[in-house]
């Protein structure tokens, strides 16, 4: 089942304002940037730990950000 990452994007819009400037700190292309926010490719453990870090999030906030499952229709 896919993860709901609209959390997600909504604090990174909130912090970096953009996906790019988000993609720049995280030393990612803004492409896979995107690709991980709609789900076609997965988030590793060091990417979710450094993007906790820019984003100022808890670890208990980890499950709330990267494994909300998604509602299928």
């Amino acid at each position: 089942m896919p993860y709901d990452y609209a959390k997600l994007a909504g604090k990174i819009t909130e912090v970096f304002t953009t996906q790019a400037r988000f993609a720049e700190a995280m030393n990612l292309s803004e492409r896979s940037i995107s690709m991980k926010i709609n789900g076609k490719i997965g988030w590793k453990q060091s990417e979710i730990t450094r993007a906790c870090n820019l984003l100022g999030l808890e670890n208990a906030e980890i499950p709330v950000y990267f494994f909300t499952l998604g509602v299928q229709n």
